[in-house]
């Protein structure tokens, strides 16, 4: 039985370290519950929450739209994504959403520079657009021949 979907599960990503554990994982569990929600009645369209080791292991889940929750710092999918995602949206130098929904791969960072900047990253990205705009983009209508 298959449990993910490539194209409409997105993988949430935290970091493994004691503090990133506290800090962000919650914030993943929020945002997987928002994603959960709106995506109520179809098997895949949901999300899943693992660790920066896991996801960097195994690269098969690279192809899902995947989200890094906390900073460069504490998070080795962040540090990657870092290098070559463009910020679409910045705080003060606090609070950053990096993100790219144009290319096949969906990707996008949410950090700041704390963990009350990092929250702040997760909200902007839940209410301000972003993952509305994510979800549209990879929960599209799909034709199928099912047998």
């Amino acid at each position: 039985m298959k449990l993910v979907d490539t194209e409409e599960t997105v993988v949430l990503v935290t970091g493994t370290s004691l503090t990133a554990e506290e800090r962000d994982r919650p914030l993943a569990y929020l945002l997987k519950a928002e994603i959960d929600r709106r995506g109520v009645g179809h098997a895949y369209r949901r999300a899943v929450v693992v660790g920066d080791a896991w996801y960097l292991e195994n690269r098969i889940f690279h192809l899902n739209p995947t989200i890094a929750i906390g900073g460069p710092g504490a998070n080795g999918v962040a540090r990657e994504f870092g290098a070559f995602l463009p910020t679409i949206y910045n705080r003060e130098e606090e609070v950053f959403v990096q993100a790219d929904f144009e290319g096949e791969l969906k990707r996008a960072a949410l950090w700041g520079v704390n963990a009350a900047a990092t929250a702040a990253a997760v909200e902007v990205f839940t209410t301000q657009g972003q993952l509305e705009e994510l979800l549209g983009r990879i929960w599209r209508f799909r034709v199928g021949v099912f047998v």
